[in-house]
């Protein structure tokens, strides 16, 4: 019996060890499978971890613009002045704006809906509205050129502003076009998708992943617009 004892006491440590180095070749069996890891498929991993890196972006370039913006020595421009529209003859504060705050936030809606038909396997519907949401998207960038255009024969610069203070016109074209960028490579995205999609290339695997990780970059495009819309337009 002594010996029997020695035996297990002696096997335990290396069985102990066996294990340990067994969860190191787990872990490194899903690294190397491109696969799963934590049950959250590589795609949607990167792509939160992609999010993640852009919300500290958006994040310093929005804490950056409220800095300048209560230090600055001369008068900010008032938002309901400098994006106000006149249309048949009346004044309109803010309504390119609204506007546009629609348009992306319905995008959201139909870009929920395309992920919904995914996983049911309804292709042609959820590449419909895939289309539908890189159109509403496509509809945003043009109103974004637009006020641009607007702004820019009024005379505002990044290094210039007649309507007040000069940070204005730098914060402005640079957090706009930089969330303009993203919603035009959204927009891409969501179009090649939808290709795919449409053309029945995740079809025979029934993998319908990359639909949900084009809605998560979607949703974030539109949660910055938000914030942007709060503390740009409102402010």
């Amino acid at each position: 019996m002594g010996g029997d004892g020695a035996t297990t006491a002696g096997q335990a440590p290396q069985a102990s060890a066996g294990e340990g180095q067994g969860g190191w070749h787990g872990l490194a069996a899903d690294l190397a499978g491109d696969r799963q890891m934590f049950r959250v498929s590589w795609g949607k991993a990167m792509m939160w971890i992609f999010l993640l890196s852009d919300t500290f972006i958006f994040g310093s370039f929005l804490t950056g613009y409220m800095s300048v913006r209560i230090a600055a020595t001369t008068p900010w421009p008032n938002p309901s002045e400098v994006f106000a529209l006149t249309i048949a003859g009346q004044h309109l504060p803010l309504i390119l704006i609204a506007v546009m705050t629609f348009v992306l936030i319905t995008s959201s809606g139909t870009m929920a809906l395309a992920v919904n038909y995914a996983y049911r396997r309804e292709r042609g519907r959820c590449a419909a509205l895939m289309m539908t949401t890189a159109a509403f998207g496509a509809l945003f960038v043009g109103m974004q050129a637009f006020e641009w255009s607007k702004l820019i024969a009024e005379g505002v610069r990044p290094w210039g502003n007649p309507m007040g203070s000069a940070q204005f016109g730098a914060s402005f074209f640079m957090i706009t076009g930089f969330h303009g960028m993203h919603v035009t490579a959204g927009v891409i995205y969501l179009l090649v998708v939808a290709r795919r999609v449409l053309a029945g290339r995740y079809e025979s695997t029934g993998n319908y992943d990359i639909v949900e990780i084009a809605g998560l970059y979607w949703h974030f495009v539109d949660l910055v617009w938000v914030f942007i819309f709060a503390l740009f337009y409102l402010w």
